[in-house]
């Protein structure tokens, strides 16, 4: 498929780019999606959760009462998981929660999520840019020219520029990533999809 390339004025430019349908124009998988995007959230999370159980409560281990003859029902100690102040039956421990995908699987899922951009006008080729200096107010003026205000964008490039991805850091909605680093989640994520002209290669090599 055959797709425009605009400059950083917002312009349509006489040039055109050619996608490969192999990687932007698949049948997508909606499995394989859910399977990586699940393990991305999962890989991020910390899983620091803890809290205490009855042998980790500070508290004394005399029984409250006598076993019988009170009429009411038995208790043990104050650190009983069924007392206010006792510890938690069951909780939660520090866990690793990442798991493994087959790289082919991954591969299918990111292939599947810029199909479904680009079926769905989720895609667009800007020629490769040059920021002289790291200085927002330039970037919010390409994200103007594209008409992409207040909108999630995502910004893949060919190779880390440093300019480019300082003058994007304080925007709430923009995220700039190399197609070497790119994932499933991210493109799904985003509202627009603004693909480098290097990068459209790299992407291309990495997923095939």
């Amino acid at each position: 498929m055959e797709v425009k390339v605009f400059d950083s004025k917002g312009k349509a430019t006489s040039n055109k780019v050619t996608l490969s349908d192999s990687v932007f124009g698949i049948e997508p998988n909606n499995h394989a999606i859910y399977l990586d995007v699940k393990q991305h959230l999962a890989n991020k999370r910390q899983g620091t959760h803890k809290s205490k159980e009855r042998a980790e409560i500070a508290g004394s281990t005399k029984k409250i009462k006598k076993q019988k003859g009170t009429g009411g029902a038995r208790a043990g100690n104050i650190k009983s998981g069924t007392r206010v102040g006792g510890g938690r039956i069951f909780g939660p421990r520090p866990r690793n929660y990442s798991f493994k995908l087959n790289v082919k699987l991954k591969r299918l899922a990111r292939k599947s999520a810029f199909s479904y951009k680009a079926k769905n006008d989720g895609l667009m080729v800007l020629e490769d840019l040059q920021f002289n200096a790291a200085k927002t107010k330039d970037f919010k003026s390409l994200i103007n020219a594209l008409n992409l205000e207040n909108q999630k964008v995502l910004l893949i490039l060919g190779e880390q520029n440093d300019n480019v991805y300082l003058s994007s850091r304080n925007l709430d909605r923009v995220k700039v990533v190399t197609a070497d680093s790119v994932n499933t989640y991210d493109v799904l994520n985003a509202k627009k999809v603004i693909l480098s002209q290097s990068s459209i290669e790299l992407i291309e090599k990495i997923l095939n």
